[in-house]
């Protein structure tokens, strides 16, 4: 085993796409999809078009994909893509191995205390908690996969993740394919009463269970998050290490050929392994971290390439303190600063568009908090 290789100096300029692509998919959260569903549900009601663009906008019940269901694992990939700049930065700061081992563990732990006060509050009534949540399931599946880039870094350790990898996504596989779930003998494997995930939280996830027999943030579908986890580590490696600035259209064409080869492989394994988020199977790994790449390389190319970056800074405001505003949201009512300074204004517009102009209202209150935050370089980092 041996530490990530850092020969190379750590790249001087911060990769800005990483921060405007994790602000964009963080847009969503604030709003932007609830704002884009409402647009598109009270001007074209009735467009075949429109009502599949609302749809994207929420989650699909089981099988299936719709855009809602990436902004979780693209929080996650994108997690692990800044995880090799982060630690060559580490590095060139002299920190030692174990002090960022230390804080790798710290940072998981930290996630997943945050998830449980995110769904409890403070309050003592530890049996009826909820202990899975969205946080802890990114802190859970990257700090794994962040500890596994530093017990087998480099070069000569990519082949050991990559070999972790496929046993993840296989296995995972074949865990629910195959082990028998007693009791529901001759039940499909992959649905919410068969699956293995449900039995194991229904066994061994102390608290409350999110969907009652099942929770989305549970024990096995950690597992596979840590593969989306590592997907994004091999990504912002390969983008960190190979060639010059110069190289940047170059790595814009592989990156978007090795999504495209992911999107595939995903929506082949669908056919035996359907997609599906709340189980985070290996089809879904697979299908959502090609579209990351893809996305990720537009970005890439727009803002790190070409260099074109004022259209990007309303997300870099976002990305620069994502989990801030995922956690406020939480625990400041901005609804009420909203309605403070915005309601009598939006009352002169017609009916029609107050419900959209309260949607964007409620946006631009959230994006000057953190742009206050930004402006004064106060930024929540766990």
């Amino acid at each position: 085993m041996s530490a990530p290789e850092v020969t190379q100096a750590a790249p001087k300029k911060r990769l800005v796409s990483l921060d405007a692509m994790r602000g964009a998919n963080m847009f969503f959260i604030m709003g932007g999809s609830g704002l884009i569903a409402l647009i598109m549900t009270t001007f074209w009601p009735d467009a075949p078009w429109a009502q599949w663009i609302a749809g994207q906008m929420d989650h699909v019940d089981w099988h299936g994909f719709a855009h809602h269901d990436s902004i979780f694992p693209t929080f996650l990939f994108i997690a692990g893509c800044a995880f090799p700049f982060s630690y060559a930065s580490q590095v060139a700061r002299g920190r030692s191995k174990a002090r960022i081992t230390a804080k790798v563990i710290l940072r998981g732990l930290i996630l997943v205390l945050l998830g449980i006060l995110y769904n409890n509050g403070i309050h003592f009534d530890f049996a009826h908690f909820r202990y899975a949540s969205v946080l802890g399931h990114i802190g859970l599946g990257w700090m794994f996969a962040a500890l596994l880039y530093l017990a087998f870094g480099g070069e000569k350790g990519a082949g050991a993740r990559w070999f972790v990898l496929f046993l993840i996504l296989i296995g995972y596989w074949m865990m629910l394919r195959f082990i028998p779930v007693p009791g529901q003998e001759g039940v499909d494997p992959y649905s919410m009463a068969g699956c293995l995930v449900s039995y194991v939280d229904q066994k061994f996830l102390p608290g409350v269970l999110h969907q009652g027999i099942f929770d989305p943030e549970g024990i096995l579908s950690t597992i596979p998050a840590v593969a989306t986890a590592l997907l994004g580590i091999f990504t912002g490696e390969w983008l960190r290490r190979n060639g010059t600035d110069q190289d940047g259209w170059n790595k814009f064409v592989k990156l978007v050929v090795f999504g495209a080869v992911f999107v595939i492989l995903g929506l082949v394994w669908d056919k035996t392994f359907p997609i599906n988020k709340k189980l985070w199977t290996s089809s879904f790994v697979c299908f959502v971290a090609g579209c990351d790449m893809i996305v990720l390389a537009i970005f890439y190319a727009i803002i790190d390439v070409v260099g074109l970056r004022r259209w990007a800074f309303p997300f870099v405001v976002i990305g620069m303190n994502s989990i801030t505003i995922y956690l406020a949201q939480q625990f400041i009512n901005f609804s009420y600063t909203r309605d403070y300074f915005f309601k009598s204004v939006i009352a002169l517009a017609s009916e029609k568009w107050q419900p959209i102009l309260t949607s964007c209202a409620g946006i631009f209150v959230l994006w000057f908090f953190l742009y206050m935050l930004y402006r004064y370089k106060a930024f929540f980092k766990v």
